[in-house]
């Protein structure tokens, strides 16, 4: 329903709407704001028959043009477009207060100052979404907060980074560098002329920060998320996994140890059976699981403007029919950082006897045993590729640590986390 009743900031009197008019304020007029505007126009007709109400965009915020305080008093919702911190954080806050729905796709924000928002929302009776924040078009935010609200919900884990993935995608169907297929992301218009956040894994932990909020009803914010990128990924990675049967993706994990909780994004090989193996080019997928539902798995376009738009403009028209209340971090969770995995292992080590052996005494000193193996190459080429089996990630890194300074080891070791389950 329109809030054109809402009380308005001082000195801000509310303009008078026509009969049937939904108003949207449109703060930030880049690829996805463009886009955005576009799909108000070409659904407009169909957003009034299922809701009663036309939307109409009142007034767009840029860095050059409109004035927000005018843009606010003239609507009935805002949507916020314009990313990063300030002035998103300040506009956000503002327009909830004013009484007005806020529609977001700003992460960064939610992943930093959710807890100050989501207050806010609920102070002010009003509906702050934010579909369009992670995974593009798959409403995982959806499922989550509404179709899963009765569930118990016991891991996310997931894609939810497109950019990353089409890099992964084309390092393993073409055999290239990461330089080489980030070149390649970037003329496709997948990766940003500076991709840092998307390939150090900035972007995916601030997206698994806000699922993980919504899924164990715990404050997580992002400086809780441990994460890794993608930058050290080598062809010869790619090579050795694909022999091993293994496919590389960035996953982001939100999940139960006990009363506590994880939330990590790393780089991790999957057996071709798990249900986010196959999920190539700029794709996005989540993975949910739970007693009472096992598992479900949703899959769709990642970044992109049309894609965010589509999601955005689905946040607004069920802000035209509430009610929907704002998540509540309910539960205090300690966030725990040493879980159990499995790891994939490379060596470059001096090609001499013994050498298998003395690796082998310290894994094991450690409680590490391993699943698969492989030995490449010679004399100064000798590469030793390794699969271990589940171990807590502390005794495997104090492993690698001793193995390091090992005289036979040429290089530091590279691991890089094993995901085993196959359904």
């Amino acid at each position: 329903m329109s809030d054109s009743h809402s009380p308005t900031a001082p000195g801000r009197p509310p303009a008078r709407p026509l009969p049937g008019i939904f108003r949207i304020g449109v703060l930030g007029r880049g690829t996805v704001g463009s886009a955005f505007a576009e799909l108000v126009l070409e659904h407009a007709d169909r957003i009034e028959r299922i809701t009663g109400l036309r939307p109409e965009i009142s007034g767009v915020l840029s860095r050059s043009s409109g004035n927000f305080e005018e843009i606010l008093a003239g609507s009935d919702l805002i949507v916020e477009l314009i990313g990063g911190i300030e002035p998103a954080r300040s506009h956000v806050l503002d327009a909830m207060r004013a009484g007005r729905h806020v529609v977001t796709a700003n992460k960064q924000l939610l992943s930093q100052f959710g807890d100050e928002l989501f207050a806010v929302a609920g102070e002010s009776g009003v509906q702050l979404r934010f579909e369009g924040a992670v995974a593009g078009v798959v409403p995982v935010v959806r499922v989550l907060q509404e179709s899963l609200a009765g569930a118990r919900i016991e891991r996310v884990h997931g894609i939810v980074n497109g950019t990353t993935n089409f890099i992964l995608s084309e390092m393993a169907r073409l055999g290239i560098t990461f330089e080489q297929a980030l070149v390649e992301a970037q003329r496709l218009g997948y990766a940003e002329a500076d991709p840092t956040d998307d390939v150090d894994g900035r972007d995916a932990a601030a997206k698994m920060a806000i699922l993980a909020r919504l899924a164990f009803g715990a404050p997580v914010s992002l400086d809780q998320v441990r994460y890794e990128g993608i930058r050290q990924i080598t062809p010869d990675d790619m090579e050795y996994a694909r022999e091993l049967g293994l496919g590389l993706k960035l996953i982001g994990t939100a999940e139960r140890i006990g009363e506590a909780l994880s939330v990590r994004v790393h780089p991790a090989f999957l057996y071709p059976g798990h249900p986010l193996a196959s999920v190539g080019g700029p794709f996005n997928a989540v993975t949910v699981e739970s007693e009472a539902i096992t598992e479900i798995t949703m899959s769709g376009p990642g970044a992109g403007g049309p894609q965010t738009a589509t999601a955005v403009l689905g946040d607004v028209v069920s802000a035209m029919i509430p009610p929907a209340s704002p998540p509540e971090a309910m539960v205090e969770m300690p966030i725990v950082s040493d879980v159990i995995s499995s790891f994939y292992l490379h060596l470059e080590v001096a090609d001499e006897p013994g050498v298998l052996a003395l690796i082998a005494q310290v894994l094991a000193a450690h409680g590490v045993s391993v699943r698969s193996f492989m030995q490449k190459g010679f004399s100064e080429q000798a590469r030793l590729v390794m699969v271990t089996h589940a171990v807590l990630e502390s005794r495997f890194f104090a492993a690698t640590q001793e193995i390091a300074a090992l005289e036979p080891v040429r290089r530091p070791p590279r691991a890089i986390r094993v995901i085993d389950e196959e359904f």
